[in-house]
């Protein structure tokens, strides 16, 4: 990382902003299973414009958080405007409220990729980490948004299924593997569980949970899960810029690998509450929630925020062998 004046540090052409924080599931492996850190509300397309005025430039932005995008009707507004700003415009969702007229909506606006969070390829899988909700009827939705691309010609939004990895469902990746080919997704991505280090965790976020150094039998799901992928065309990746089964894999802390992470000079999170962030990562891995907290962009100009003595010492702690307490996990608990 190179050694920069923190007043040199370019603002971050990367940002991640909530739209909501409202979420009509509680999945067992989401910090909202626990409870929220912040009140719920929605953020209004005039406040995202007000924030992002503040960017000269963006090039990428992830438009979720903690919460259902798909529940906040600004998003398409937003989606709108920041693919006018000429940035790469993707967000999550559970699918659930993805009927055919949001759908249309979305590719309307232009939105780039949505990653669907479906943590399981089965129905009974799904029940146990995502209960509260049809897997048929979400399966359906994504049916019908790829038959609306074909019907419109149209290559965007790119859909991609994510599954956040554990010990109670990592046996139904070879399944969404299948799905994804049988439905038409183009990619499927293994998420690693990531769990408070200083918290007995919540739900199914939890350290028992976590798949490190994958045992022989959780080895052999991978191996099918690739073998199927390979078969039929689907890209399976890792959320970091790994494999699936190298992101499993566990790192020393001595060689202090969270120093690899670039968030800290090139992206940042921004909370429905206008709270700064250093990434999305952070309020999943850390249950003090106000110490993860560098400044409010509804109190405070985001530029002085990243200039800003807190986010100066974070970034100083970063490169260090003692760690923010958010990062000390990457690279060691959970992948980059």
């Amino acid at each position: 990382m190179p050694s920069l004046a923190h007043s040199e540090v370019a603002l971050p052409a990367t940002i991640y902003l909530e739209p909501t924080n409202r979420c009509n599931l509680r999945c067992r492996t989401c910090v909202q299973h626990r409870g929220l850190a912040e009140s719920a509300r929605d953020m209004s397309l005039d406040e995202a414009k007000w924030i992002a005025d503040q960017f000269p430039a963006l090039e990428i932005v992830v438009l979720h958080g903690i919460g259902e995008p798909l529940l906040n009707d600004d998003i398409f507004g937003m989606v709108a405007y920041f693919k006018a700003r000429g940035a790469y415009v993707l967000f999550n969702s559970n699918a659930i409220l993805l009927d055919r007229p949001k759908a249309e909506r979305l590719m309307t606006t232009g939105l780039d990729e949505l990653r669907i969070s479906l943590d399981a390829g089965s129905a009974s899988t799904y029940a146990g980490i995502r209960p509260g909700a049809s897997f048929a009827s979400i399966v359906r939705n994504i049916e019908d948004l790829i038959a609306l691309k074909a019907e419109f010609s149209r290559s965007t939004p790119m859909i991609s299924a994510w599954m956040i990895g554990t010990r109670d469902n990592i046996h139904d990746l070879p399944d969404l593997v299948r799905l994804a080919a049988r439905i038409g997704i183009e990619e499927v991505y293994l998420q690693r569980l990531v769990y408070f280090l200083n918290d007995a965790g919540h739900g199914a976020a939890v350290r028992e949970q976590a798949i490190v150094d994958p045992p022989p039998q959780i080895q052999a799901v991978l191996d099918e899960s690739m073998q199927l992928s390979r078969r039929w065309g689907i890209r399976l990746n890792a959320s970091g810029l790994t494999s699936p089964e190298q992101s499993l894999r566990s790192e020393s802390k001595s060689g202090a690998p969270w120093r690899r992470c670039r968030r800290p000079w090139e992206s940042t999170y921004i909370t429905v509450q206008g709270n700064v962030l250093s990434c999305c990562i952070a309020p999943f891995s850390n249950s003090d929630y106000a110490a993860l907290i560098f400044g409010n962009v509804f109190a405070q100009r985001f530029e002085a925020i990243w200039h800003g003595d807190t986010y100066s010492r974070f970034r100083r702690r970063h490169q260090s062998f003692s760690p923010p307490p958010g990062c000390s996990g990457c690279g060691v608990e959970w992948s980059l």
